[in-house]
């Protein structure tokens, strides 16, 4: 299907029908075929542009939200941008409560976009206070004429995905996938695109990706939450510190875990070795991938989508900061440059 023909009404028009690119080099060592489909080239620069177009889009038709009303949500950057490049475009007013745990560039560009943002501690329980789903409630009350996305809670979460993204990795593959990689924070995407393609084909693997300090992957196989499991890490915009509902836990076969610093590295590797500027939390699709594949999980004939959520200029101040990754202790330059065959 050819996109983007003639002229477009708006910039919304371009949000979804993202492209997936065949990975060459950073897999060559790995039995099966990768694709990465690239959520970046969404207008919004990632995959919450595809939630927050559906789910607003809902609210509109259900006369809920008129122009001049409040879009208000809880974000780590990248929903929030979406709802407030939205905002602009139809005339809605934008209140975000960010975690202080989300980039520079991701705070900055809400702010530029117009959305006042209200920095909440990440490192709190999920019912503290101080907490930005608890902010986000509050300031849900304080604004009359206002709607709340609460998307780790509403079901359109899923749906975005399962009408989108889902059926667009399954037209895209020619129904040859046989496995997803899914980064799991809120669940919408992992769960949308799991539903839709098992639909399909039960047989396909929806591969899930949680973090070290999060609940989800433990979850996920006892069915309870243990608070032992959480802890801080520098992932956005993955794992989590609750149980979401916009996760369907059953269509879902398997997490695995990676680490704040794999992540980050892999995330660089991406670059140099594919020409892809990827995301923190592609890198760590792509790290769980790796790990997947050291497991026997794919085989010569194997067709893996690996999701990228977003684009890497959103995290210029952190895994893109040589300084920021020297404090974090997560390299050094040179063995860095080694290991990707630079030097």
């Amino acid at each position: 299907m050819t996109r983007h023909q003639g002229i477009t009404k708006n910039i919304l028009e371009l949000i979804g029908q993202t492209p997936l690119v065949q990975l060459h080099n950073i897999t060559k060592h790995l039995s099966g075929n990768y694709f990465a489909k690239l959520e970046a080239f969404n207008v919004g620069h990632s995959a919450k542009d595809r939630i927050a177009q559906h789910i607003i889009a809902q609210a509109e038709a259900k006369g809920l939200i008129k122009p001049g009303d409040t879009i208000i949500e809880t974000t780590s950057g990248n929903t929030g941008f979406s709802l407030a490049m939205i905002s602009v475009v139809k005339g809605y007013k934008c209140i975000l409560a960010v975690t202080d745990k989300s980039s520079k560039d991701k705070i900055d560009m809400l702010r530029t976009m117009g959305a006042e943002v209200h920095l909440c501690p990440a490192n709190v329980a999920a019912d503290d206070p101080r907490s930005y789903y608890e902010v986000a409630k509050r300031l849900h009350k304080e604004n009359p004429n206002s709607i709340y996305i609460n998307q780790y809670f509403n079901e359109l979460n899923i749906e975005a995905h399962y009408k989108t993204t889902g059926p667009e990795i399954w037209e895209q593959t020619n129904g040859k996938v046989t496995h997803v990689v899914v980064a799991s924070g809120t669940g919408g995407t992992i769960s949308g695109i799991a539903r839709y393609i098992k639909e399909q084909n039960p047989d396909v693997k929806i591969l899930g990706v949680d973090a070290f300090g999060s609940a989800i992957k433990k979850y996920h196989e006892t069915k309870t939450l243990d608070m032992e499991e959480i802890y801080p890490y520098k992932i956005e915009g993955m794992g989590k510190n609750l149980i979401p509902t916009a996760t369907d836990f059953d269509s879902i076969d398997v997490y695995e875990k990676v680490t704040d610093k794999d992540a980050a590295c892999k995330a660089r590797e991406i670059v140099v070795t594919e020409g892809i500027f990827p995301g923190y939390t592609s890198g760590a699709v792509m790290q769980a991938t790796e790990q997947y594949a050291a497991k026997g999980m794919f085989s010569d004939d194997s067709f893996v989508v690996l999701v990228f959520p977003d684009h890497g200029s959103r995290y210029m101040n952190k895994i893109y900061n040589d300084d920021w990754m020297k404090e974090q202790g997560f390299f050094d330059c040179n063995q860095l440059k080694k290991r990707m065959k630079l030097v």
